[in-house]
């Protein structure tokens, strides 16, 4: 069985063991930071929300090549002379769109690649519905699925179920997923 990683506060600091100096937080890093910890519902300032933003790779802005209006240019001389528009802004919306289709499940929430996507985007860790017979459900799932309920329907204006055309809306779909 693998051994369990000790929590970060409880290990040394790498820098500190290697005899050299610890690096702070610019100015961005650390109102990033502090935007995580105020979604995640965490005090700030602490190391989790610090570790995460520090470990995040910075990028360089690089200098255009070409301006803009030049660029505007021969985008145009382009599509008159084949008569097609810029093939690669259609296909970044195509994939786009085609991203966010895998990742919202047609019967309503999330599949795993959006759980994994959401992730990424907001740093959260979203578990999928708990779909099983109450009799079937520990505790804490039922806890969960309580919480979700509450969450869910104790609004004072609850979303609509069906859309103009008459389809189950996303907030329908879901509540169903959830059983």
């Amino acid at each position: 069985m693998a051994k369990a990683s000790r929590s970060p506060w409880k290990r040394a600091n790498p820098r500190k063991r290697a005899g050299k100096a610890s690096k702070h937080l610019s100015p961005a890093q650390k109102s990033a930071a502090k935007a995580r910890a105020r979604r995640a519902g965490r005090r700030y300032p602490n190391l989790v929300d610090n570790m995460r933003v520090a470990a995040k790779k910075t990028s360089k802005r690089k200098t255009p090549s070409k301006s803009k209006s030049s660029k505007a240019k021969s985008a145009k001389k382009s599509v008159r002379k084949t008569g097609k528009r810029n093939a690669k802004k259609t296909s970044k919306s195509s994939r786009k769109r085609v991203a966010s289709a895998r990742e919202k499940d047609p019967r309503g929430g999330l599949t795993a690649a959006g759980r994994k996507a959401f992730a990424r985007k907001q740093g959260s860790h979203l578990r999928p519905g708990v779909t099983k017979k109450q009799s079937e459900m520990t505790p804490q799932e039922m806890r969960r699925k309580g919480s979700w309920a509450v969450r869910f329907y104790g609004r004072a204006k609850v979303p609509p179920l069906v859309d103009a055309k008459g389809q189950p809306t996303r907030h329908a779909l879901s509540a169903h997923a959830w059983g």
